[in-house]
């Protein structure tokens, strides 16, 4: 007897949830690599304790500046080596669910004067970050005194595509106590309950008069049905230690791939300027297999359509193009009316692999000072 339309509806229902949920579990045990080395160890520092107690609320931009004397971050020649991390091969994150907060506007961020073009810059300077100024006035090229902000929460919204859409939450975490600092970025791929595959990357340093001063970057990836994935990097006052266990001499003003958003932040707080579409930012990233210049263009400001509501940002994109076997990318959308802060980041391996993240909610923040 042939069955009718509505009764094989749902065992082809049924049929396609199976399907979908065996490609995800393929899914997870492909997407962890292999351990880099041994750079993987068990003394990672330890989370600072934050309470997050007040919802940063959107304040109008102060414009920029009239342009004098422009602070450039010191560039570093790029060095040979293998490509970095590839996306979804390495590592996400677990989140937690976000506090209950009180709303209050904070005071609007410092504003900056505008920057030209940062070109490429040759040789690679070995000792502590700093920046070169250029222009008639050097020591005025910066505001006197920076008041870094308290400790942020940020949470997102994450889709993509690896060989098949992928949904998540991903979450972003400044932490301070005093000079020292932590950034936390955790990616988690499948229901919160029960994850896929998670990836979290932190680095730990100093605050300093330059901006962020990292010494040590972590990874740690699980997926359902492999081992969890470990490597670190040291940043070490002179040396970058690789988790090879292969050792290059310390660029200035060197982040990893955690510390650049925020060492981004605080270049564009300290100079708006930077903001404007056509500037140009260079700096040295510290990465799994290699130390090397990155160099990012300012592009236009955009109305993203946010499900924290419309949020005017600026979007910053890296000049190197993704492509498979080469280094991962993260395009970046910052929000002057939100401290800086990036409410989109598009993280690239490929045309075709993708993690999107969206701000889901306004930030949250601890006390001022905190």
């Amino acid at each position: 007897m042939k069955r009718s339309g509505p009764m094989r509806r749902p065992l082809a229902l049924a049929a396609l949830a199976l399907a979908v949920t065996l490609a995800h579990l393929w899914l997870a045990a492909e997407w962890a690599p292999p351990r880099l080395g041994d750079g993987a160890t068990d003394e990672r520092p330890r989370t600072i304790a934050v309470s997050f107690v007040r919802e940063l609320a959107p304040v109008a931009a102060r414009a920029p500046a009239p342009a004098a004397a422009r602070v450039r971050p010191t560039a570093v020649a790029p060095q040979t080596a293998a490509s970095a991390p590839r996306l979804l091969e390495p590592e996400t994150i677990q989140t937690e669910p976000a506090l209950a907060v009180e709303r209050a506007a904070l005071p609007d961020a410092p504003a900056l004067p505008a920057l030209p073009a940062l070109p490429d810059v040759p040789g690679v300077p070995v000792g502590p970050p700093a920046l070169a100024v250029a222009g008639p006035e050097p020591a005025a090229s910066a505001p006197a005194a920076f008041e870094w902000p308290p400790s942020t929460r940020l949470d997102y919204r994450l889709v993509g595509n690896f060989r098949g859409p992928v949904l998540g939450r991903a979450r972003v975490e400044w932490l301070r106590s005093g000079t020292r600092y932590q950034v936390h970025l955790e990616l988690t791929i499948g229901p919160s309950f029960s994850p896929l595959a998670s990836r979290r990357i932190s680095s730990d340093g100093e605050i300093t008069a330059q901006g962020l001063r990292p010494r040590r970057y972590d990874e740690e990836t699980r997926a359902v049905m492999r081992d969890v994935r470990q490597l670190s990097i040291a940043l070490e006052p002179d040396v970058v230690r690789l988790p090879s266990g292969r050792e290059l001499p310390r660029p200035a003003g060197v982040q990893d791939s955690a510390s650049q958003f925020v060492q981004l932040t605080w270049l564009f707080t300290m100079q708006p300027q930077l903001l404007q579409a056509g500037e140009t930012i260079a700096f040295p990233l510290a990465l799994p297999r290699q130390v090397d210049v990155w160099t990012y263009d300012v592009l236009a400001t955009e109305l993203l359509d946010t499900p924290a509501g419309p949020i005017n940002a600026v979007h910053v994109k890296p000049r190197r193009e993704a492509k498979a076997g080469g280094d991962l990318t993260a395009e970046v959308w910052f929000a002057p009316s939100l401290q800086y802060l990036p409410v989109r980041l598009l993280i690239r391996q490929d045309a075709d692999t993708y993690l999107e993240l969206s701000l889901e909610r306004l930030p949250l923040q601890a006390a001022p000072g905190r």
